[in-house]
């Protein structure tokens, strides 16, 4: 895997499951894309204005999840697992098509995209990959949510979740994200309390929702069989999330981030504020073969040890 240039898929990748929060089918590709071209989201169901790029600009709403939508409203969901899986592969470019308005859910985690997207099935393509490096520390604060980004070597997620729920608890985690071994990460599930799980459904959500795909906290004990898949799944799983959802930047960013409850909606603010902060950074490409190793990561290879 090539961390210099640009990379896509050789073969088409496809999959179907059921949407966490419509409760609908649907089926998915994801197929090989152009140079520069990005990652977008192609709605199959719709003949004309079906295509939507992974950008934090198009993202209307992340209540819940992280939706996108073009300038014509067509709109897909739950997209914040799939790109996450996609970062963390190294695809810079790719189509993903997709016949309903959510991404399935799979297993609540990304490991199921990641099983499917194989290293040897990656496409080495001509042009350098575009880095954004952190100049200064740029902050945002929402009352006890807290999201920072600052110069760093790599890519670093610091993150603090802080439940009143005994479970759940105060669960802290620091991953870097080109060394550490991310298969916790990748293998996390999405998470709610039980007692949230009516009101989620008030709202005309989670009607795909299962101990299938989600982990269900319930005062005091996990309602899921098999428990916990990994001591810090619950911070994990929201270090995924932030991963698939620093993926909208369009750039694979270069700097830590620290973050104290947060969640989809307050990543995107935050991006929103670090764009128009032009002095915060710069965007660059590799040329030092010494950086591509600082940088060179065996994740993908070693996904299988937990399938």
């Amino acid at each position: 895997m090539s961390e210099m240039y640009q990379n896509t898929i050789k073969n088409k990748i496809s999959f179907e499951g059921i949407g966490l929060h419509s409760g609908k089918i649907s089926k998915v590709n994801i197929a090989p894309g152009n140079i520069d071209e990005g990652i977008i989201f192609k709605r199959t169901d719709l003949e004309k204005n079906n295509l939507i790029k992974a950008s934090f600009e198009n993202v209307p709403s992340a209540k819940l999840c992280t939706t996108l939508a073009n300038q014509h409203g067509v709109k897909v969901s739950t997209v914040e697992h799939l790109l996450a899986a996609i970062y963390i592969a190294g695809i810079d470019n790719a189509i993903i098509e997709i016949d309903n308005e959510e991404v399935p859910i799979m297993d609540g985690s990304a490991k199921d995209f990641l099983l499917a997207i194989k290293e040897e099935n990656l496409k080495l393509q001509s042009k350098k990959r575009k880095y954004i490096k952190i100049l200064e520390k740029i902050e945002l604060v929402d009352g006890a949510r807290k999201i920072s980004i600052e110069p760093n070597s790599s890519f670093e997620v610091d993150f603090q979740l802080n439940y009143e729920n005994k479970i759940i608890g105060q669960q802290r985690n620091n991953v870097n994200f080109y060394k550490d071994n991310l298969n916790e990460i990748i293998e996390s599930r999405t998470f709610c309390l039980f007692e949230d799980v009516e009101k989620i459904k008030k709202l005309g959500l989670a009607k795909g929702g299962s101990l299938e795909n989600a982990i269900v906290v319930d005062d005091g004990k996990i309602l899921n069989e098999e428990g916990l898949r990994n001591s810090k799944e619950f911070v994990n799983h929201k270090i995924l999330d932030l991963a698939g959802d620093f993926l909208l930047s369009q750039y694979r960013v270069i700097g830590k981030v620290t973050c104290n409850q947060g969640g989809h909606e307050l990543t995107n603010i935050f991006l929103r504020k670090l764009f128009k902060n032009d002095s915060a950074f710069k965007i660059f490409e590799i040329k030092d073969e010494s950086v591509v190793h600082s940088l060179k990561t065996e994740h993908l290879s070693k996904i299988a040890v937990n399938a």
